[in-house]
């Protein structure tokens, strides 16, 4: 992972320097709220339903065990004792108080971390796939490119304060993890014909209020014209892009007002002014980001053996064997896995742990996993480099912690925002529905049954559950005080991304369940041997199951 020079120290302590004295001034009345809220947002601070919250950048992913701990300590000492991971690969905190943030951000910084353009209208915390660097259908490793467009976007001068927020992802492997087409800039590493590598490039993703795909906009892109292509599109978008109305101020509103072919051809004009320019990537620089993601050091393991061990294992061990299935990823090198902790049993808030499993995590990660673990979109966690002789006892470890629910990607792998028990902008609680799905729907042969399948709830328009993604997605909306629950199907994230369709009027959150086992059924009636609940419902539509739920419901 990215190791700080001295200068990257020096930025972060200066910072939290100078962000400890604006809030000594706010809290003493010098700074007023309107003053005060850009200060607080750029390093990461929100003002929330019930208290403060914190959000902790974590780029495209990457925690050592070293930074485990601290935050474990962080939440212990500053916080009620747990920490929350989200879906842009980030940790936050619920319940910091005030005047004690900056001395969180002063720890933060002695283990390289910080809270910087979390938040606020500037390029936020750039995401990536989880299996970065490990994956078995990698093209290019894109950690040494999203560290070059970290150091690019942070407190670039040009874009501190965008018309909105903004938010990038790069993909390296033929299968999108990153979810590059909900992005406002979303790259796709790949090769041509001649093997040369390139990005192709799409803008104008994104979901909350107005939920659109991000549209190519080139589809070449050399290595070398990245950041100066990038300072094209955020120069042209911090030009024309609105500031007269939050809701329409997203780089997406003016990918759709021009049409992409526009939008790509003022991009080309605004590029030829900085295209061969000083932001050209030379060579010694990408060298010198790739030589932060270099191989660990592998073991030579005989693989085949150790699969004879694993099948006998397995054989014996149903719970192990549905673990197998279900969390554990195949790696690119022979005698070593990925393996998917779940964040996701059953009472606990998706994404929730505390500070006793932070610091357990972190001596898993130095055991099994060379010291490292990633935070996933899922709101998970993975340990990329486990030795496949020691799934076993990672397995009963993990068991003992709760982190082995072997419920990776299907209806209980559910993606989930604070909602209204937390969060000043939700409409609706999120929690509470997304635990009363999971109960109903507790019987793993039954998850199983019905395969692969994404559940996604947010308590808002904002969309921070990225419901309008989701196979299925619930978001929570306000009719006259009360909270009402809107159904969507249809959702995808990955390569084959799409919108989910509004099934109709909303329910009230006891009646979610039911409507979900209703859909859940219809799938079930409806497909065909070996497919999937979205194609199935790309084959069949969305009336069978409008007609199935509102039909029960009358």
């Amino acid at each position: 992972m990215y190791r700080y020079d001295e200068r990257d120290r020096t930025l972060v302590r200066e910072r939290v320097r100078q962000f400890r004295h604006q809030t000594e001034r706010y809290l003493a009345g010098a700074l007023t709220d309107d003053q005060f809220r850009p200060l607080r947002l750029q390093n990461g601070l929100y003002i929330q339903r019930v208290a403060p919250m914190l959000r902790i950048s974590v780029p495209y992913g990457l925690l050592s065990a070293a930074q485990l701990r601290r935050l474990a300590h962080i939440a212990r000492t500053y916080d009620k004792g747990y920490a929350h991971f989200t879906t842009r690969q980030n940790v936050q905190l619920n319940w910091p108080r005030l005047e004690e943030v900056p001395d969180i951000l002063a720890e933060l910084a002695e283990v390289e971390m910080h809270a910087i353009q979390t938040s606020g209208n500037c390029v936020r915390n750039i995401t990536t796939d989880e299996f970065a660097g490990v994956a078995v259908d990698e093209i290019e490793d894109p950690r040494p490119w999203c560290e070059l467009v970290r150091q690019w976007a942070t407190f670039h001068p040009e874009f501190a304060f965008l018309p909105r927020k903004f938010k990038i992802a790069i993909s390296g492997s033929a299968s999108d993890r990153a979810a590059i087409a909900i992005h406002d800039i979303g790259l796709q590493l790949h090769r041509n014909a001649a093997g040369e590598l390139g990005f192709r490039v799409l803008v104008g993703g994104g979901l909350g209020r107005t939920p659109m795909l991000g549209e190519p906009i080139r589809e070449w892109l050399e290595p070398c014209h990245l950041r100066t292509y990038l300072d094209a599109i955020l120069r042209l978008y911090n030009r024309y892009g609105r500031r007269d109305n939050k809701h329409k101020a997203r780089i997406k509103i003016l990918v759709k007002a021009w049409g992409a072919t526009e939008f790509a051809r003022r991009v080309e004009a605004e590029w030829a002014h900085l295209k061969d320019g000083p932001g050209t990537v030379t060579e010694a620089e990408i060298t010198h980001f790739r030589s932060f993601f270099t191989e660990p050091a592998y073991d030579a393991e005989p693989a085949s053996a150790t699969d004879a061990d694993i099948v006998r294992q397995a054989e014996t061990e149903r719970a192990f064997a549905r673990w197998l299935e279900r969390n554990v990823r195949p790696h690119r090198v022979p005698g070593y896995a990925a393996v998917v902790l779940s964040l996701k049993p059953v009472g606990v808030p998706p994404g929730d742990v505390t500070d006793a499993q932070l610091e357990a995590i972190a001596d898993l990660a130095e055991r099994y996993s060379f010291g490292e673990v990633r935070v996933t979109h899922h709101q998970n966690l993975v340990l990329a480099d486990v030795r496949r002789s020691q799934l076993h006892g990672l397995w009963r470890e993990l068991r003992a912690l709760g982190f082995a629910t072997p419920t990776i990607g299907t209806l209980g792998d559910i993606i989930c925002c604070p909602g209204g028990d937390f969060c000043s902008l939700a409409n609706a609680k999120s929690i509470p529905v997304a635990e009363a799905i999971q109960r109903e729907f507790d019987d793993l042969d039954y998850l199983y049954d019905l395969g692969d399948l994404s559940l996604n709830i947010s308590g808002c328009m904002n969309a921070c559950g990225h419901h309008h993604v989701g196979n299925i997605g619930i978001l929570g909306v306000d009719k006259k005080g009360e909270e009402f629950y809107q159904i969507q199907v249809g959702g995808a994230a990955g390569s084959d991304a799409a919108l989910g369709e509004v099934l109709g009027p909303s329910f009230y959150a006891p009646q979610v369940p039911g409507v979900i086992a209703r859909i859940l059924e219809t799938y079930v009636d409806r497909r065909h041997d070996g497919e999937t609940f979205l194609e199935t419902y790309r084959r069949i539509g969305i009336e069978p199951f409008k007609d199935s739920v509102y039909a029960k419901a009358a």
